[in-house]
């Protein structure tokens, strides 16, 4: 199959309407070719695109920050003379001066399919930006590793954040190309946006979603390999909680724990509430001790979520049920449990952490509450999911 980085380098055509152009790049490390060349050094190689200056998302062009909430600067690119500019720095959206630089930038991003995750937010303010000041924004789509299914809560109105660009579910279902159509409707752009799209992509086949003959580079630090991809929309809430998600482990984002639980007792209290949320997966009790992050340098008790081999049922497995009932069932395990971070997660001040994430209060009431059942999050999530699938049955490619 072809990403659409390939499309546009390998078919002329499709380059055409570049000619002559001032041509901006926003990447990041695991925006390469089939071929394993970074995109902004494809693009250099092609005679008939003038490459005007390159943007980073969080994490940087070349990927540079390991953490969250770590700021990159702007600089210079020593090879191509072009200047590089960042979008997790001094400023979120692009200025007027970042985009004077070009006529058209081409997004060239490899998702995870997860509203929290920062590239489709990135993605949103590049299009209000163009829109604003009358450029182009060409999406070179790639795969949604965690594929089509679609799951979470709604983001509530007024919980807009970095990690919030609108009001869709955790778990969207849409390639970034796709991402971008839903935006222009949404948000009423007028903006010259177009997808060059992949060819060949099929979310039922091989990795659903992930073509499996190509290789997995992590779009962020620590996204390193495909499960973690498939369970992150359940996994990046542990970032509002007290439990270590894995940073500074190998396999971070595909577990979780703590010093202070009893793994096993943890999953068979999940078991005992809902197994109906736990399918499509296999949990593990591990141990693992954080080089960095929380908890470091102390032994946890944790749970590796295997989204991989036999065990994964791609049409069942529900990463965010899964994770949400985890944290239900520590609060009844351990009543008293200090589950909750309290500290400006994405620069979002005087609410909690694990509220940002998800777009609202609402999870973690559940979760605290001690009368509410599992039947009681569906009958708030599922119409969500029914909504959601609605509204952007229209804007799928593939």
């Amino acid at each position: 199959m072809k990403f659409g980085i390939d499309r546009l380098l390998a078919e002329p055509e499709l380059r055409a309407p570049l000619a002559g152009k001032r041509i901006a790049l926003l990447a990041h490390p695991a925006s390469v070719t089939e071929n394993l060349v970074h995109s902004l050094d494809a693009l250099a190689e092609c005679n008939d695109i003038k490459l005007s200056a390159a943007f980073g998302p969080q994490h940087g062009l070349r990927g540079d920050k390991q953490d969250n909430m770590i700021e990159s600067p702007d600089y210079d690119d020593p090879d191509l003379g072009i200047p590089v500019f960042s979008l997790y720095g001094e400023v979120r959206r692009p200025t007027k001066a970042m985009i004077d630089s070009f006529d058209v930038i081409l997004i060239d991003l490899q998702d995870l399919g997860c509203r929290i995750y920062t590239f489709i937010t990135t993605l949103r303010y590049i299009l209000e930006a163009a829109a604003e000041h009358g450029k182009a924004v060409w999406v070179l789509d790639r795969p949604n590793p965690a594929g089509r299914p679609v799951e979470g809560m709604m983001l509530e109105k007024g919980w807009e954040s970095f990690v919030g660009a609108a009001p869709m579910v955790m778990r969207h279902g849409l390639t970034l190309g796709e991402m971008g159509h839903w935006f222009v409707n949404y948000f009423n752009l007028d903006v010259d946006y177009r997808v060059i799209e992949m060819k060949g992509w099929q979310t039922e086949k091989d990795g659903f979603g992930w073509p499996m003959d190509r290789v997995w580079i992590n779009p962020s630090p620590n996204a390193p390999n495909l499960f973690m991809a498939r369970s992150y929309a359940g996994t990046v809430m542990l970032e509002g909680t007290t439990l270590s998600e894995g940073r500074g482990t190998t396999r971070p984002l595909e577990l979780f724990g703590a010093p202070d639980i009893d793994a096993k007792a943890l999953i068979a209290e999940m078991h005992r509430m809902a197994p109906q949320w736990l399918r499509g997966c296999k949990l593990r009790e591990c141990w693992f001790e954080p080089t960095f992050h929380k908890h470091v340098g102390m032994l946890c008790n944790g749970v590796q979520i295997h989204a991989e081999g036999p065990f994964y049922d791609h049409a069942v497995f529900s990463p965010w049920r899964l994770q949400a009932l985890a944290l239900k069932a520590i609060r009844i395990l351990y009543p008293e449990y200090q589950l909750w971070r309290d500290f400006p997660y994405e620069y979002e001040e005087g609410k909690l952490a694990f509220d940002v994430i998800n777009g609202g209060p609402k999870l973690r009431e559940w979760i605290d509450s001690s009368l509410s059942t599992t039947n009681d999050l569906d009958a708030i999530t599922v119409p969500d999911e029914k909504l959601w699938e609605q509204l952007i049955k229209d804007y799928l490619i593939y």
